[in-house]
């Protein structure tokens, strides 16, 4: 029905997440009436993106320094280690003010259905090295993952690899205040203060 340049368009469009058929095709038609001034300031944005992000070499956050800003702030609790998903859930976080230890970023979770592949995608080995390093310092890890099965099936994993690595190191997850089965992403500042400072011990 379409040309073959925004049938190509459209099915890179739909590889983004929760972007479908309509979805795609009402950006792509958007961006063809909006004219080349758009599409031309979006190419740049991209190209910025791709010029001027990169990862830390530390916590695996996306930022345009590497070791990003909150790795080298010597202010930070180097002893606490917090265990996130995605750099949103990092960002969600910061914003409640009430945590100031640092970061590791995993860039998913355990799929249940296919742990094998996800293992080799996700940055555990990555966060383990991080807790078996001898001059590190930490003392305790915070599993702050969404509460719902990828990430029960992700945080049990991580306890059994973390107390394998170093059996000295606590292990806490974010308290009960969340609702089973919700988003970190979407939750309120005072909702995810509250399961922060209320973090108990797996």
């Amino acid at each position: 029905m379409y040309s073959k340049t925004v049938n190509n368009l459209i099915a890179h469009l739909k590889k983004l997440p929760s972007v479908g058929q309509r979805t795609a095709e009402r950006f792509v038609f958007h961006w063809l009436k909006a004219g080349k001034k758009e599409v031309g300031e979006l190419r740049g944005a991209l190209a910025d993106l791709l010029q001027n992000v990169k990862s830390c070499e530390v916590c695996w956050d996306f930022g345009e320094t590497s070791p990003c800003p909150i790795c080298r702030d010597p202010r930070r609790d180097r002893s606490l280690l917090c265990v996130v998903a995605d750099s949103q859930d990092l960002a969600i976080i910061e914003k409640t003010g009430e945590y100031h230890g640092l970061y590791h970023v995993l860039r998913g979770q355990l799929n249940f259905e296919d742990d094998e592949a996800t293992l080799k995608k996700i940055k555990n080995a990555e966060l383990i090295k991080r807790l078996k390093n001898p001059a590190g310092k930490i003392k305790e890890v915070v599993l702050a993952l969404n509460p719902d099965l990828p990430g029960e099936t992700t945080m049990l994993y991580l306890k059994s690899e973390i107390a394998r690595a170093n059996p000295k190191i606590k292990i806490t997850r974010l308290s009960r205040g969340l609702p089973l089965g919700s988003d970190l992403q979407y939750a309120d500042e005072i909702t995810l203060a509250s399961a922060m400072s209320n973090r108990r011990e797996m």
